[in-house]
């Protein structure tokens, strides 16, 4: 195995590896710790949505909030986290829904979706904040008119498109 790349979020690494019918080849894989998704649910008819600049992308970003999980945390831990900083807000209630890997031909990252709901205000001195490269802004939509966005175009983020089909 070598490192050709390794960064705060992900690391690049190629090897040589045996397939099952017995032939090498050489793979590249794009290495990410698992991510969790969050479906943070107002009430039975309306998710909150967070608006973000994307850097990769260059531009603004309707998304359902997500993060990855920190060395060793749980993902119910991590889903918490990511609400606070995200929405600041903290969920009482976690459902997981699934993991799926959404690019599993080169990247072993896993999305692990969650409904949240039932949501209390942090503690006044909580350290969870979005980092330093968020500038994000909450919206409390309809879910009709969540899955209207993503029909007009105005979500293109596939982790959104798919955790709304999820609700």
């Amino acid at each position: 195995m070598s490192f050709v790349y390794t960064g705060r979020v992900f690391s690049v690494e190629v090897d040589r590896i045996r397939f099952p019918n017995g032939r090498e080849h050489e793979v590249a894989a794009v290495r990410h710790p698992p991510s969790v998704v969050l479906i943070p649910m107002s009430d039975a008819d309306h998710v909150i949505l967070i608006r973000q600049f994307r850097a990769v992308v260059g531009r603004e970003l309707w998304e359902l909030p997500a993060g990855t999980t920190d060395p060793g945390e749980p993902p119910e831990a991590a889903a918490i986290r990511e609400c606070e900083e995200e929405i600041a807000l903290v969920p009482r209630t976690l459902e997981r829904l699934g993991g799926f890997f959404p690019a599993p031909g080169f990247c072993d990252e896993e999305l692990i979706f969650f409904r949240v709901s039932d949501f209390q205000p942090p503690a006044p001195d909580s350290p969870h904040k979005p980092d330093e490269d968020e500038d994000i802004e909450a919206r409390v939509v309809t879910i009709a008119d969540a899955r209207a966005m993503v029909a007009r175009g105005e979500i293109v983020d596939l982790k959104t498109a798919y955790g709304l089909t999820l609700i």
